[in-house]
């Protein structure tokens, strides 16, 4: 098996005893992004005032390009970027007029949208609807919501959602809209919009498999959903500053759901990421690959009685059931071999900074744990 630790030099001299295997989680940042953030740095102090013509006029486009490749999209100005996906959640509700809002979702939403749909609807601002992954497309087909979200990968499970065509097909500028959150999607499996790009939202960032960290979420917006969101700042109509006194101008393209000043680093690392990765020749479909070998092999020879909850699944990590998960999870950390749990599900997530030797001392410590009483 190839090894990429060349690329990751900096975040593994950083802990150099450390496993790392919670790529799904806060996955190591490649050498690139340090570049990337020195030149959000040195763009800042260089240029002062005059860096916003470099962010908004190169860095902006390269980082809508980049996005815009890896999901099939046809036009990259369908692409806006903000600190966190919630901003995003929150400026997109904002454009559907109904109040209570109908909502539909998943029953295995990432916290983020849990809270907010609760306190939605403790507000009575929304009423909402949990339903199993697999009977959502049938539920949305009723007709009576206003949104429909739900995760291309389920963040606990790892059970890929499949039936975006279908709630597509569903999608009207009048209502319901689809929002697909693709955080645990984006570049850790390929991902062609190109059929749906027209019909449905896309949220995804960063912080996991794109290797970039904090502070570059994004959204797709299809052209005609949403022309005037209400949660918007001064950026949504930066396009025309001169607007007669109390006008309110929108982007005719997704800035319109753009906020107000925000910390460009992150697309800075986003765009040096990427550009690291096609001077490597490496796509996700590449990377998959090789987290998936790691994967395959640790399945072969996985020394730990629990349930696989994601067999066959293409998200890039194991979802391992069990009512030792917390224990287990803790008693690796303990030994530097970091994995994390959801209630009692172990996830061990795989990325390219790693290869067959630390697979081999993930297996040991794993082995370890089984013969503690």
């Amino acid at each position: 098996m190839t090894s990429y630790k060349h690329l990751f030099q900096r975040a593994i001299a950083a802990a150099p005893e450390r496993l790392h295997f919670a790529a799904h989680s806060h996955h190591l940042w490649p050498d690139a992004s340090y570049v990337g953030q020195l030149a959000a740095w040195e763009d800042g102090v260089r240029l002062a005032d005059r860096k916003w013509e470099r962010v908004m006029g190169e860095i902006w486009p390269a980082a809508q390009h980049h996005v815009a490749a890896e999901l099939g999209l046809p036009d990259p100005s369908s692409i806006v970027f903000a600190p966190n996906t919630h901003e995003l959640l929150l400026r997109v509700v904002s454009a559907l007029p109904r109040r209570p809002l109908r909502i539909l979702t998943s029953d295995g939403e990432f916290h983020s949208f849990r809270r907010q749909s609760l306190r939605w609807e403790e507000a009575g601002s929304a009423i909402v609807d949990r339903v199993p992954l697999d009977s959502l497309v049938e539920a949305a087909r009723s007709g009576t919501h206003d949104l429909i979200f739900v995760s291309h990968v389920q963040f606990g499970t790892g059970h890929v959602f499949d039936g975006i065509d279908k709630l597509a097909a569903l999608a009207r500028p009048e209502g319901p809209w689809v929002v697909i959150d693709g955080y645990h999607g984006f570049m850790a499996m390929e991902t062609d919009l190109s059929a749906v790009a027209d019909r449905v939202f896309y949220l995804a960032g960063g912080y996991k498999y794109a290797m970039a960290g904090e502070g570059c979420a994004f959204l797709h917006a299809p052209p005609g959903f949403g022309p005037r969101p209400e949660i918007t700042g001064w950026y949504a109509e930066f396009d025309d500053l001169s607007l007669p006194p109390g006008s309110i101008g929108y982007a005719p393209d997704a800035r319109r759901f753009l906020g107000a000043t925000f910390d460009p680093s992150g697309i800075y690392r986003f765009v040096a990421v990427r550009d690291m990765l096609r001077q490597e020749g490496l796509t996700a479909a590449d990377i998959a690959a090789h987290a998936g070998g790691l994967r395959d092999a640790l399945l072969a020879d996985l020394p730990i009685d629990a349930e696989l909850l994601n067999p066959g699944s293409p998200a890039r990590f194991l979802a391992l059931r069990s009512p030792e998960a917390a224990r287990w999870k803790a008693q690796l950390e303990a030994q530097d071999v970091i994995t994390d749990v959801r209630g009692d599900v172990l996830r061990i997530g795989f990325g390219l900074y790693q290869d067959t030797r630390d697979l081999d001392g993930l297996i040991w410590a794993l082995k370890q744990l089984s013969a503690t009483p």
